[in-house]
């Protein structure tokens, strides 16, 4: 299988969205539940035992090591949280051990990608009702990825499957690959990037926040809050 050509890519602001109860890194929800200091200590030691993001910084994840991930910088544990808390199936780029920085060029391909997501989930029960916030951070890139912009990469891009994609993300990584550059399969023109290095993911920072609300179809309205 010939592989993607690898391009420098310079692309500042680039846009990962989260959920708002998430990006408030230096406060915890435990603080609100504990009844004293000795409660919230015993809160917090429940917490680390099963944080997929601590356990990660303390080199007990099979799929990243403690090498890796960054210390130290603005927003470190946003970034780490990316590559140490991931879906058991895997996503498009990364399989169930490991995760990766995905991020899109535009924010309204960042937002088409979180609504098909989410739409896929309310599908499954039957039920589009409900209304979520995400916060969007930004982050600036300038390395040589992986580009899957061109002819010949289509069977990576299947909107229904991620075999063919973490197959070969497995193959770039195994090789020293730093990430890829792609096509948004969910907004066209749009352009996705998925970094596998947790130092590239740079000048992490906070953008907007938006608030997206179904009303009994897959359509949501956006609004930025």
């Amino acid at each position: 299988m010939a592989l993607p050509p690898v391009h420098a890519v310079r692309q500042f602001d680039t846009v990962r969205l989260i959920p708002s109860r998430f990006a408030d890194t230096n406060d915890s929800v435990l603080q609100e539940l504990a009844q004293d200091a000795q409660h919230l200590s015993d809160l917090f030691d429940l917490d680390n035992a099963t944080n997929q993001r601590l356990i990660g910084e303390g080199g007990g994840l099979p799929g990243i090591g403690i090498d890796e991930l960054v210390f130290g910088i603005p927003n470190f544990r946003v970034i780490n949280a990316a590559f140490t808390y991931h879906r058991p199936q895997g996503s498009r780029f990364n399989n169930g051990e490991r995760g990766a920085w995905y991020c899109a060029f535009e924010s309204k391909t960042a937002l088409a990608e979180v609504i098909f997501h989410k739409s896929v989930e309310y599908a499954e029960i039957d039920r589009f009702d409900d209304s979520v916030t995400y916060q969007a951070f930004l982050a600036d890139f300038n390395a040589g990825f992986h580009d899957l912009r061109g002819r010949g990469f289509k069977q990576h891009l299947n909107p229904r499957s991620y075999v063919q994609s973490q197959s070969l993300a497995q193959q770039l990584l195994s090789g020293g690959s730093l990430g890829v550059v792609y096509p948004s399969v969910r907004r066209s023109p749009g352009t996705n990037l998925a970094c596998f290095r947790p130092a590239l993911v740079g000048n992490v920072r906070k953008g907007k926040a938006y608030r997206m609300t179904w009303a009994g179809n897959p359509e949501a309205a956006i609004e930025e809050i």
